[in-house]
């Protein structure tokens, strides 16, 4: 399986939070010991929605490399690298754009959702053309395997219809790639809202202190029909229930059967999901500790995985311009 190669990421636009490690990051550390593990941080596509603050995107990468060393993504197994310092990939996206129609844009559903979540009124070229970037991220070093959730699946499929018109148009320079979905539910936020979301200040990051997880536990919502400590609970609508599925799952049948008898209080299931996030989090913060006292060595894993991932570039591109005649002074 190892002759296979996974390509997955991040937009650098904060700290990465637990909907992240439930919904990817821990699949991450999983996939690097079977496949060719590519892990990119994706600077020009953060841009698509924060290109009037590109201060906040330097500081951000940085916070995200941390991120990713923290919960155990190994440089010596995965290879983790910058996206704007490929300039591969940039050609690439142009080299696409060429036979990717507006429509095929303006019609994707992620595009939808995302502008109406982002409250963005007009759609700047760079936004409208995300997924012809995302092809090329996925392109350049080869992947086959794209881990997504369903919601990115749009995305993933017009990159696997860009490919295969390349290699129509062309030579068959590229694999199909396929994804590989998560059937882990997503994490509710604290607020009780369907998704842990950065912009909605819902989130538990993943350098919390134990004062932090603490904090927002307490004040995280429960099951909004429960008014009394011993009145029945519904634990399938409580946010509190979601994450002991998600952490403590072999103690969350019983957690389950104590609420809805109403014999647990929100304030002791609190207490025992407040102690397992700290457990969780707690060789994330040691070793985050140890990487950010050592920016040299951050920086040499970030250099060192950015140069392979170029490497494999320029490889592909000489094998796209041949196939599309734009070798003009080579042999």
């Amino acid at each position: 399986m190892i002759n296979e190669r996974v390509l997955t990421g991040d937009r650098v636009t904060g700290k990465l939070h637990l909907g992240h490690y439930v919904g990817s990051l821990q699949n991450r550390v999983r996939l690097q010991e079977q496949y060719d593990t590519f892990v990119f941080l994706a600077d020009v596509q953060a841009l698509t929605t924060h290109f009037e603050k590109p201060e906040l995107i330097r500081n951000n990468l940085y916070e995200v490399a941390l991120d990713y060393l923290s919960v155990g993504i190994n440089p010596n197994k995965a290879t983790i690298f910058i996206q704007s310092m490929i300039p591969e990939i940039a050609e690439l996206t142009v080299l696409f754009s060429m036979f990717v129609t507006v429509n095929s844009l303006r019609h994707n559903p992620t595009i939808k959702a995302e502008s109406k979540n982002s409250k963005i009124d007009d759609l700047y070229y760079g936004f409208l053309g995300y997924p012809v970037s995302q092809a090329a991220d996925i392109t350049f070093c080869k992947a086959t395997i794209i881990p997504v959730g369903e919601d990115q699946l749009p995305h993933l499929e017009l990159a696997r219809k860009i490919v295969r018109r390349f290699n129509e148009l062309y030579r068959p320079v590229f694999k199909v790639p396929h994804a590989l979905i998560s059937d882990t539910p997503r994490l509710v936020g604290t607020d009780g809202n369907a998704k842990m979301s950065k912009s909605l200040g819902n989130t538990i990051e993943l350098d919390s202190s134990t004062e932090e997880i603490a904090y927002k536990i307490r004040r995280a919502k429960t099951d909004p029909a429960r008014i009394h400590k011993n009145d029945p609970g519904h634990p399938d609508i409580c946010p509190i229930f979601a994450y002991h599925c998600a952490f403590r799952s072999t103690e969350s049948l019983e957690i389950r059967e104590y609420c809805e008898q109403g014999s647990l209080g929100c304030s002791a299931c609190k207490q025992f999901i407040t102690t397992a996030l700290d457990e969780l989090i707690a060789p994330m913060r040691e070793r985050r500790s140890y990487y950010a006292a050592r920016p040299k060595v951050v920086a040499d894993i970030l250099m060192s995985g950015t140069h392979h991932a170029r490497e494999i570039a320029q490889e592909t591109m000489t094998e796209v311009r041949d196939a599309m005649c734009l070798n003009y002074f080579s042999e």
